[in-house]
């Protein structure tokens, strides 16, 4: 319960925000432009406050929290005093028209650069770039464990949230790319990983882990959790107990002990087992036993089970100081952009899969608390990301979404005249149609993903 309603809290406070500022981005430039702007409400709803302007406009704080809307005075929608048709929004001209739906979308793409500057200089805590384990594809470039990953097509990766992304993006579009590295010892190369090879229908959320890197820090540590009765281990490992080497080749993480104990196994004898218990360092003789499995195979094993440790805290912190975050915000906020726009593309294609690509408000408050629960910075980093997404999602040239209206407008430049209002009503229902299609497969992904 806790989680639901922790979801449910962060996102309407992300909507609330983002909304109400592209709503804001609405109503300053439609001031400015002489249109006389009848209400701003913040929210939706039976109005829980509400004052009168100077300006004639009414503003409102509504009960339902999920955004807001700007009331302009327009013919179209009902009847304008003689006095006032300077002021109504279709008698403006095209590029005044124009400006004032742009600056919705506009205005979540500056809040994007707000928001990501104020990440940036209050610091981001996350991990640093080092690999864990390398294997497949990663192994066969010659990337290590211990490697730190400097940059990815020359794009630098501080962290490993920006080494993650980069290598994701590229697999998704199976392009070979080059990876320069920091090794343990200080040295530097580069490495062209081939993600042209990747396979047909790899998981595409796991992207990184089908190229064959393993984070560091999400390598499980080699502690025993729980000792198997009837197994070699039994009465010999106890709880507890940090695995070091086993046979004398060091164990760096649990994933290690299977292979090593296999090969135990098949050279044949007992094998020394080194762990730490109790601050003190044991030597302790174990010979590995071969079961069988239910597809016939077999396995050799000694009897432990890892013990669920935590993940380790982050050990790297995403930080920059204010005048530095400035170009640096501007940077990632175009960034965001680009591969928002290259998603779309991917989806429309059929290069992704389009219930990785398509999130209703289920995975959205999800994530939202998730960020929250990382701290300030990650949640700034999250309302981000949300907050071009929303000025992507409405500059689309669908009927009823501002995209559509500049869609429109730009007709209107081209031939002279206006849109007609039956060509305008045809193109108002098929976007309706469109964005309660999208929206019903939000809600279809969001329930896939929580079924699965």
């Amino acid at each position: 319960m806790t989680t639901f309603l922790g979801s449910l809290w962060w996102l309407l406070v992300a909507l609330g925000v983002l909304v109400t500022f592209h709503e804001f981005g609405h109503f300053w430039v439609a001031r400015r432009c002489g249109v006389k702007v009848l209400r701003f409400s913040v929210g939706f709803g039976r109005a829980l406050w509400s004052r009168r302007g100077k300006d004639g406009t009414e503003y409102v704080i509504a009960a339902i929290p999920l955004g807001g809307y700007v009331k302009m005075s327009d013919e179209r929608e009902g009847e304008v005093p003689a006095a006032e048709l300077d002021q109504a929004f279709n008698r403006q001209g095209v590029w005044k028209r124009i400006a004032i739906v742009a600056a919705g979308p506009l205005a979540n793409l500056l809040l994007a650069v707000a928001l990501l500057w104020a990440m940036l200089v209050v610091g981001r805590p996350d991990y640093a770039p080092v690999v864990g384990k390398a294997e497949g594809i990663a192994a066969q470039a010659g990337l290590r464990a211990g490697d730190s990953i400097r940059a990815v097509d020359g794009r630098d990766t501080p962290t490993w949230s920006e080494a993650l992304m980069a290598l994701t993006v590229a697999a998704l579009d199976r392009r070979p790319v080059q990876v320069q590295v920091a090794h343990a010892n200080g040295a530097e190369s580069t490495h062209a990983l081939a993600l042209d090879r990747l396979p047909a229908g790899f998981d595409e959320s796991r992207a990184v882990q089908a190229v064959g890197l393993t984070a560091r820090h999400d390598l499980l540590p080699a502690v025993v959790g729980n000792v198997s009765e009837g197994l070699p281990a039994w009465g010999v490992l106890a709880e507890g107990d940090r695995i070091t080497a086993v046979d004398a080749h060091p164990v760096g993480s649990f994933d290690d002990i299977a292979p090593l104990v296999k090969a135990l196994g098949e050279r044949g004898g007992p094998g020394m087992v080194e762990v730490e218990r109790d601050g003190e360092r044991l030597a302790l003789e174990l010979t590995p036993a071969r079961r069988g499995n239910p597809d016939g195979s077999t396995s050799w094993l000694l009897g432990v089970a890892n013990a669920g440790v935590a993940r380790p805290a982050p050990d790297a912190v995403l930080r920059l100081n204010p005048i530095a975050a400035i170009p640096a915000a501007i940077d990632e906020t175009g960034y965001q952009v680009q591969q928002l726009f290259a998603m779309i593309g991917r989806a429309f294609s059929g290069r992704v899969s389009v219930q990785n690509t398509v999130s209703g408000p289920i995975a959205i408050a999800q994530a939202a608390n998730a960020y929250a629960s990382g701290g300030v910075a990650w949640f700034l980093n999250f309302l981000a990301l949300l907050s071009v997404s929303l000025a992507i999602l409405n500059l689309l040239p669908i009927p009823v979404l501002d995209g559509g209206h500049l869609l429109y407008y730009l007709i209107e430049l081209a031939t002279g005249r206006p849109v007609g209002d039956r060509a305008m009503a045809i193109g108002q229902y098929l976007g309706l149609a469109l964005i309660a299609g999208l929206t019903g497969l939000a809600f279809y992904n969001d329930i896939l993903r929580l079924v699965s």
